[in-house]
C-alpha cells in the first residue's frame, strides 16, 4: 500500500452500550455500499439466530459482523469483528466492539488501532427526566476510553430515532446531554447525527424524515475526515525489533537493524541518534520488504511512517532490540526515563497491587516496573476523579506513577500513540493486565 493510499484509508470503531445497534449499523453500511457478496446474502437470509429483522434487507444486518457462533446464539457481540468496505472516494476498516463491560479489553484493543470512533446512543434508553438527560453508564465509559486513547475524531450516532418518529425535541435533549458529557471528559466538538441503523436513515443516504437536521450523513462525515496521523508531524521514531547479522567470518559482514517506522522520514546519509545510549551514527543502506514482487527486500533511498525497514549503519555501534532511532537534529527528542506517569485502563480480574511485579512492554522493549501509587481513579457515573482510591479493578481507569528498572525512550501519548503507549504484564501469571498511555516521563 503506497502512502497516498494509506492516507485514504479510514479505520474506525463502533462503541456504545449493549443493544445500541452497533452491529446493525455496520451491517447497514456494508449493505448500502454494496460490500456484501451474493452468497453472503443468501447464507444470512437462512440464518436462524436473528435479533431484529430488517424490513428492507430481509435479514438481520447484525449477523454480518457477529462471526462467532456464541455471538449469534446469545445475541451479543463478544470479540472485536473487523469488516471492510469502500466507496468511490475512500476505503474503510471498521471494528465492531463489544458493548458489555466485561469485554472492555476488546474495546481497548479495537480502539487502539483506530483513527475514528463512532459511539452509538440508543435514543430509547436515554432518561429525559433529568437535566441534562441521563446517558447509560457504558456510553460514558466508552466515550471516556476513546478520548483517553487519543482518537481525534469522534461522532455520536443517536440511533433508533425511528421509534420516536424522528422527533427533533428528543434529539436535541439527547444532544445536550452528549455535549455535557464531552465537556466533562475533555472531548472537543464531537459531531452528533440522528440515525436509524435499521432503516438506514442518515447512515448512507439522507432521510426525508429529519428535515430539521442539516448536517452530513454518517458516511459523508467519515468520507470527509482528515485522518493524517499526528505522527506525520513528529520526528523520526524507529524502535528496533531485531538485529540481523552474519557470523562475522565474512569480510563484508552484514549487520542490519529491523523495525517499523512509527513516525517521520528516513533517508540515506541521515544522521541518527540511538536511545537510550545517545550514540550517533549515519544511515548507510535502507531496505524495504516488497512482497508484491516476491522479493525479500529492495534497497531504497528513503522510507516513511508505517514502512518496515532493515537499516545498515555506516558506523559499527552497539544497538540491540528495544533501542530507538531518532533524527540526530530532533528539536524535541524523547528523554530516556525511569519515572513515568500514565493513565491505565485496568483489564485483569485481579485488582492492581502495589506489591506485585509487572513487566512494562513499550514498543519493542520490555522492562521490569513497579507501580508506586494510584493518583486518581475515574468515576464513570459522575465523570469525576477520586483521589482517595489507591487500587484499580477490572475496567477501571486511573492515573498512576511507575518506576522502571531500566530507562525507556518514550514520547507522551498525545505526541505519538506508537511510542507513547505500553502494556503491563503480570510477571507471575503472564497475563496482560493493563493498557497504559504515557502522560509524563521524567
Amino acid at each position: 500500500m503506497d502512502h497516498a493510499t494509506s492516507r485514504n484509508v479510514v479505520r474506525f470503531i463502533t462503541a456504545g452500550s449493549v443493544d445500541d445497534g452497533k452491529s446493525t449499523l455496520i451491517g447497514r453500511l456494508l449493505y448500502d455500499t454494496k460490500s456484501i457478496l451474493v452468497d453472503q446474502l443468501e447464507s444470512l437470509s437462512k440464518t436462524k439466530h436473528a435479533r431484529v429483522t430488517s424490513a428492507d434487507a430481509g435479514f438481520d444486518l447484525a449477523l454480518l459482523t457477529d462471526g462467532l457462533e456464541a455471538e449469534r446464539e446469545q445475541g451479543i457481540t463478544i470479540d472485536v469483528a473487523y469488516r471492510y468496505f469502500s466507496t468511490p472516494t475512500r476505503k474503510f476498516i471498521v471494528a465492531d466492539a463489544p458493548g458489555h463491560e466485561q469485554y472492555t479489553r476488546n474495546l481497548v484493543t479495537g480502539a487502539s488501532q483506530s483513527d475514528v470512533a463512532v459511539i452509538l446512543v440508543d435514543a430509547s434508553r436515554v432518561a429525559l427526566g433529568t437535566s441534562p438527560a441521563t446517558l447509560l453508564a457504558q456510553t460514558k465509559r466508552h466515550a471516556a476510553i476513546v478520548h483517553l486513547l487519543g482518537l481525534r475524531h469522534v461522532v455520536f450516532a443517536v440511533n433508533k430515532m425511528d421509534l420516536f418518529e424522528f422527533e427533533e425535541q428528543r434529539f436535541n435533549a439527547i444532544a445536550a446531554s452528549i455535549k455535557d458529557l464531552a465537556q466533562k471528559i475533555g472531548l472537543t466538538n464531537p459531531s452528533i447525527i440522528p440515525i436509524s441503523a435499521l432503516l438506514g436513515a442518515n447512515v448512507v443516504s439522507p432521510s426525508h424524515q429529519t428535515p430539521w437536521y442539516k448536517g452530513p450523513t454518517l458516511l459523508a462525515w467519515l468520507e470527509g475526515l482528515d485522518t493524517r496521523a499526528l505522527s506525520e508531524q513528529l520526528g523520526l521514531r524507529i524502535p528496533i525489533q531485531y538485529v540481523a547479522r552474519q557470523d562475522g567470518s565474512a569480510s563484508d559482514d552484514f549487520r542490519g537493524y529491523l523495525g517499523q517506522i512509527e513516525s517521520g522520514r528516513l533517508y540515506k546519509g541521515q544522521k541518527i541518534k540511538v536511545l537510550p545510549c545517545h550514540v550517533e551514527a549515519t544511515i548507510g543502506q535502507i531496505y524495504l520488504a516488497n512482497h508484491s514482487q516476491g522479493e525479500h527486500c529492495n534497497s531504497t533511498q528513503s522510507a516513511h511512517t508505517g514502512d518496515a525497514v532493515t537499516i545498515q549503519l555506516v558506523e559499527d555501534i552497539d544497538v540491540s532490540r528495544g533501542s530507538l532511532f531518532i533524527d540526530a537534529q530532533d528539536a524535541n527528542p524523547p528523554t530516556p526515563s525511569k519515572q513515568i506517569v500514565a493513565d491505565l485502563c485496568w483489564l485483569d480480574t485481579e485488582p492492581l497491587s502495589l506489591c506485585r511485579k509487572y513487566a512494562l512492554r513499550h514498543t519493542t522493549n520490555t522492562v521490569a516496573a513497579k507501580i508506586k501509587g494510584v493518583k486518581r481513579v475515574l468515576d464513570i457515573e459522575t465523570l469525576s476523579h477520586g483521589t482517595d482510591i489507591h487500587a484499580l479493578k477490572a475496567n477501571e481507569i486511573g492515573r498512576v506513577e511507575l518506576t522502571l528498572q531500566q530507562p525507556i525512550a518514550a514520547d507522551t501519548f498525545n505526541q505519538s500513540s506508537g511510542t507513547g503507549a505500553f502494556i503491563l504484564i503480570d510477571e507471575a501469571s503472564n497475563h496482560t493486565v493493563a493498557a497504559g498511555l504515557i502522560i509524563q516521563a521524567h
